[in-house]
């Protein structure tokens, strides 16, 4: 059994899609980090940066437990632990590594400070708008001409961990100010995996402890 600590976020949406696409069994404890559960110093032993998604896995390498942090790391280890959604070629598998770490790097930070200025600030500072929204159309515009090259998923013919670690922060494109039909590529994509009934699964997780979002998020 993998006990995940998370909520129902991009990162932690992340994990319950490729926890449901691998069929592992799982036990969810909800962290609510609105409410300031991230600090607990039960999931800090867990989790030292204070931020979910984590997971203890009692079956873990050597079998002996193990616990992670950073989404991007567990998804590594449950792809390695299942041998799914991970090339085993070491081309292919670093296609998939660079995509991830665009992921990790880009898409998750940008897209995130695009939601928070644009969305939750307290106070509205348009120089931070129209930067994050700026490169939320940047980053859009990579993702749509490896899309385009491709004809399928992030990393080539084949669905993977990049695709995984992805799709849940496109599923906000309207607080990012993003209209999908001017990227035609992202749009198609992102469809072909909303339909997989894993995913489907996945985002409900927790979903009735969502907060929704202020509406009406500057243009």
């Amino acid at each position: 059994m993998i006990d995940v600590y998370t909520w129902p976020t991009p990162n932690g949406h992340k994990i319950h899609i490729m926890l449901e696409e691998c069929g592992l069994p799982y036990a969810v404890h909800p962290v609510d980090i609105g409410a300031g559960e991230q600090f607990d110093q039960a999931f800090l032993r867990i989790s030292p940066n204070n931020k979910i998604p984590a997971i203890v896995d009692d079956d873990g390498p050597d079998g002996k437990p193990i616990s992670l942090f950073e989404s991007g790391a567990i998804l590594l280890y449950l792809a390695a632990k299942t041998g799914k959604f991970m090339p085993a070629g070491t081309r292919a598998k670093y296609e998939v590594l660079q995509w991830l770490m665009f992921q990790m790097g880009g898409i998750g930070p940008m897209l995130g400070q695009a939601h928070h200025f644009r969305v939750f600030a307290p106070e509205k500072v348009p120089y931070g708008i129209e930067r994050y929204t700026s490169e939320a159309k940047r980053l859009y515009g990579v993702l749509d001409r490896q899309l385009a090259g491709t004809g399928a998923y992030l990393a080539g013919r084949q669905y993977t961990i990049a695709d995984i670690a992805t799709w849940p922060w496109i599923r906000s494109h309207p607080l990012q100010g993003i209209a999908l039909a001017d990227h035609p590529h992202v749009e198609r994509w992102f469809g072909r995996i909303g339909e997989r009934a894993p995913v489907q699964r996945a985002v409900k997780v927790l979903a009735d402890r969502r907060r929704p979002a202020p509406l009406d998020p500057p243009r």
